[in-house]
């Protein structure tokens, strides 16, 4: 029985070109299926953070609008400068603007956002409301 093992064994050397082949093909197939899906989910987080960003600026404005109660509206750059926010994230420090909303309506910003060089997503006049309800949109829709 040992010597019918070690015999079977022996002719059994590796993988024929077939098999290599083929699985060769199928890592093929998986790769042209996961590559643009793990593209889109990197763009995804990306947007998703330059909305946490924006987020983020309407926080520390609520506190200058609380500290600063005449101001109608504040700069990105006066809120670094400040110590209201330490870091601006992907927000862009130029034409970057809080406003304080009227009485009974939301603060609302307007923003650029800008990762990887190229890409940019705009906040026009957008409330946190906006923000939190638009899906993956470059643009926020302008407040009305």
């Amino acid at each position: 029985m040992k010597k019918l093992l070690q015999k079977r064994l022996k002719n059994e050397k590796g993988l024929t070109l077939v098999e290599l082949l083929a699985v060769i093909v199928i890592l093929g197939i998986i790769a042209a299926i996961a590559v643009p899906s793990i593209g889109s989910i990197i763009e995804n987080s990306r947007i998703k953070a330059a909305k946490a960003d924006a987020l983020n600026a309407m926080s520390a404005a609520q506190l200058y609008f609380a500290e600063n109660d005449t101001a109608e509206s504040v700069t990105l750059t006066v809120l670094k400068d400040e110590g209201y926010m330490k870091d601006l994230g992907t927000l862009e420090e130029t034409n970057g603007v809080v406003n304080k909303g009227a009485k009974g309506s939301e603060n609302n910003i307007t923003a650029t956002a800008v990762y990887k060089g190229t890409s940019k997503v705009e906040f026009e006049k957008a409330t946190v409301k906006q923000i939190n309800e638009s899906k993956n949109n470059v643009k926020v829709p302008t407040a009305s």
